[in-house]
């Protein structure tokens, strides 16, 4: 085999592999000239209509693990007013994180300030909890 077929045998093997190769001479590229429009990164605000646990503040806890434990203590705690008033009310907006901080000594499993609740956990009962509230309300 000679160094030319060697050559060419590797560039059609890449092409395979790659597909073609764009050439400067493509019209179908892109102008680079061309104004692209961008509107915004922002994520979406949630459904008004939904009664959904909002999002809690940065500053509320250092790191987003005990936020989430957090926002999974406000969903309980609303759960549970829903189950003393039984009203199909939202029960989210009545509750401040000053005292869902303040009722969370009651949701602690562990001494560990990084990971005082089992969040996961948390998840599970205020689901299960919220689900029956849906569906007692659906009626």
């Amino acid at each position: 085999m000679t160094i030319m077929s060697a050559k060419m045998l590797c560039i059609l093997t890449a092409s395979l592999l790659v597909g073609p190769l764009p050439t400067f001479a493509d019209s179908s590229t892109p102008d680079p000239t061309a104004q692209r429009s961008f509107s915004s990164m922002t994520v979406a605000p949630d459904e008004v209509g939904a009664c959904r646990a909002p999002k809690p503040p940065m500053d509320l806890a250092e790191t987003a693990y005990i936020r989430n434990g957090y926002r999974a203590i406000m969903r309980l705690m609303a759960a549970e007013k829903w189950h003393e008033t039984k009203s199909c009310e939202c029960f989210m907006n009545t509750i401040s994180w000053e005292e869902v901080v303040e009722k969370s000594d009651a949701f602690r499993v562990s001494d560990d300030v990084r990971r005082p609740f089992d969040v996961s956990d948390l998840r599970l009962r205020a689901d299960a909890m919220l689900a029956r509230r849906d569906e007692a309300c659906a009626n």
